[in-house]
């Protein structure tokens, strides 16, 4: 299809222009894109130099006939040499690998004579007493580093000027952006009632990939290809500052060059106003695509889950976020699917109302990050756009609280375990003081990964608070441990006490937390951020607050934490994902102390 070839080529070319690497520096992966040739003696610029390689290819696809199609029947219909490899699931695999293992150590063993056992337990005790001694200030000093003078002690601003749009709240961010205007349109979930909130996923997904009353879903997916740099949806929330409540929001974002914002507005304009949300078999395709991403994210993704579902417990935006991506949303999943069958009509009612509430002049938030030049030609676009959108007044609704507190154990076929921990320390006398974020840092680099990494064999294993919400809360990543390591997160207060630092270690643990708060933004991520500074309540001043804080942080702020993380040894709640098999064992030592949740 030619449309599905210009759709292809305009797509290809929006991303080797815009170059957008995220939050990864653009000079290192282009040096990293360089040697991918260079190293072989090629040229190195033959992979950053696009423009005369990819005209070579529109005029081919455009003088030769079947240019395309030839390639397709070529190098993949007609090409012999292919290999098609089954995987499937063996439910007793795991217990005959644990079986062989111990019949190939025990016979192992059995060869061994006492003087070869007595090394291996010598060995076994040297490599304990190196996994717990600390390094050498000479090995620590060979390692090159910044200073705490390298650092710049005034904070980054992105501009933003707020202001009104049709009665609709308008951010604008003056930056350069290589001629690319990009977009944000908040629609406020807070109007919805609460049942509705695990639609907002699917519901954002249905926005451009259900098709409109003049295009089907693969026509407007065509157009959107052909015409823009890409138009998706997502959902964001989070605690607002100094408040219990949250700012909750889904955000329809796109970008376009200069010269096609009006073809970008016109996507926004048909999506918002004209969706066709009555596509059944087109909707359950989502559905399932939706569960079976949920259900692969599990175990590559286990520690966010246990994240997500402990912070659920302590704070809205939170509760609001696990309804939204977390394991309630699983299973909001698998019964959606059932009820796209059984009452697709109710379905349907459900998605129009969601529709019906969210398009709203009065509640919508436009984000726009471009230069003076694509503001004066995206402005009058922005104005015709809203002109046509509905205004109601529509009111915020209340949101039920967090459910009450419970550790749980989370079942999936996994032989290795995600294990969290955490409490909202809010509650007792801490504030929150930016020597927090290097305080968290260093645990995580230090204190936990020796006992949960180094010792206890994980892969990892996490330290966060929330700044906002006051949610402190321990993961660990694919950990084969589970006891051990509550153990080892619940002694953090007593290190934390006796702690001892040197002035190299502290100075590490500040200049990454400064790294935190300066990461590499690229114009869409600045004027996203800044759009979300304003959403919670975040000023200038409060940043520069905490990086000052952060810059004179003392050994003294790691010792006035230890309470606050008393307060998460005694009263946290704990989260494990993991195989059934280690929750078997828990409950012989812990009767009663994890619910058992099946997962998968």
């Amino acid at each position: 299809d030619p449309k599905t070839r210009d759709a292809a080529l305009n797509t290809i070319e929006f991303r080797l222009r815009e170059n957008n690497t995220g939050s990864f520096p653009r000079g290192l992966l282009l040096m990293l894109r360089s040697l991918t040739t260079w190293l072989y003696d090629s040229n190195p610029l033959a992979l950053l130099a696009f423009e005369e390689p990819l005209q070579k290819i529109r005029n081919k696809a455009l003088s030769e006939p079947f240019f395309f199609e030839k390639m397709i029947e070529s190098r993949l219909l007609s090409n012999p040499h292919r290999t098609t490899v089954l995987l499937k699931p063996d439910a007793s695999l795991q217990d005959r690998e644990e079986a062989d293992e111990k019949a190939r150590l025990k016979k192992v063993q059995e060869a061994m004579k006492q003087a070869d056992l007595e090394r291996v337990r010598e060995n076994a005790g040297e490599l304990k007493r190196s996994q717990q001694s600390p390094d050498s200030p000479e090995a620590l000093a060979a390692i090159p580093m910044l200073s705490l003078n390298d650092l710049n002690g005034t904070n980054r601003m992105i501009p933003l000027t707020v202001s009104e749009e049709h009665e609709s709240r308008l951010l604008l961010h003056d930056l350069f952006t290589n001629g690319i205007a990009y977009v944000d349109l908040g629609l406020d979930l807070h109007r919805l009632p609460f049942e509705y909130l695990p639609y907002i996923p699917l519901f954002g997904r249905a926005l451009t990939e259900m098709g409109t009353e003049k295009e089907d879903f693969v026509a407007l997916t065509q157009r959107i290809s052909s015409t823009t740099g890409g138009v998706g949806a997502h959902p964001f929330s989070s605690n607002k500052k100094g408040s219990t409540g949250s700012t909750s929001w889904l955000f329809v974002s796109g970008k376009a060059m200069y010269s096609q914002a009006g073809e970008l507005m016109n996507v926004f304009r048909d999506i918002l106003l004209t969706v066709k949300l009555d596509n059944q078999e087109r909707f359950r395709q989502m559905v399932m695509e939706e569960k079976a991403r949920m259900e692969q994210k599990m175990i590559p993704a286990g520690h966010q889950m246990v994240n997500l579902r402990l912070k659920s417990h302590f704070s809205e935006s939170h509760q609001v976020s696990e309804q939204m991506g977390g394991i309630s949303y699983l299973f909001f999943l698998r019964d959606l699917s059932k009820a796209i069958e059984s009452d697709w009509s109710g379905v349907l009612a459900t998605l129009r109302e969601i529709h019906r509430i969210l398009l709203n002049r009065k509640t919508m938030l436009s984000n726009i990050t471009v230069d003076q030049r694509g503001w004066a030609l995206l402005e009058p676009l922005l104005s015709d756009f809203l002109k046509t959108v509905p205004e109601a007044s529509t009111p915020i609704t209340d949101w039920p609280s967090g459910k009450t507190p419970v550790s749980e154990g989370l079942t999936i076929p996994s032989q290795v375990n995600y294990v969290g921990k955490g409490a909202s320390i809010y509650h007792g006398t801490y504030e929150f003081h930016g020597s927090a974020l290097v305080i968290t840092r260093y645990l995580r680099n230090g204190w936990l990964w020796d006992q949960v990494r180094v010792q206890g064999g994980a892969y990892g294993a996490l330290c966060m608070l929330d700044r906002l919400s006051g949610v402190l809360s321990f993961i660990s990543y694919r950990d084969p441990n589970l006891l051990k390591t509550v153990d080892a997160f619940d002694a953090t207060a007593k290190f934390l006490q006796g702690i001892s630092l040197s002035r190299e270690e502290l100075t590490k643990s500040i200049i990454g937390a400064i790294g935190d708060m300066d990461s590499y933004m690229l114009p869409d991520a600045k004027g996203f951020t800044s759009m979300v500074r304003h959403l919670i309540g975040q000023t200038e001043e409060n940043r520069q607050q905490m990086r000052d804080d952060i810059l004179a942080a003392t050994e003294n702020d790691f010792r006035a934490m230890a309470p606050a993380l008393e307060e998460v040894r005694d009263n946290g709640v704990v989260k494990v994902l993991g195989s059934p098999t280690a929750m078997e064992e828990v409950e012989k030592e812990r009767p009663g102390w994890l619910k058992t949740v099946k997962v998968i």
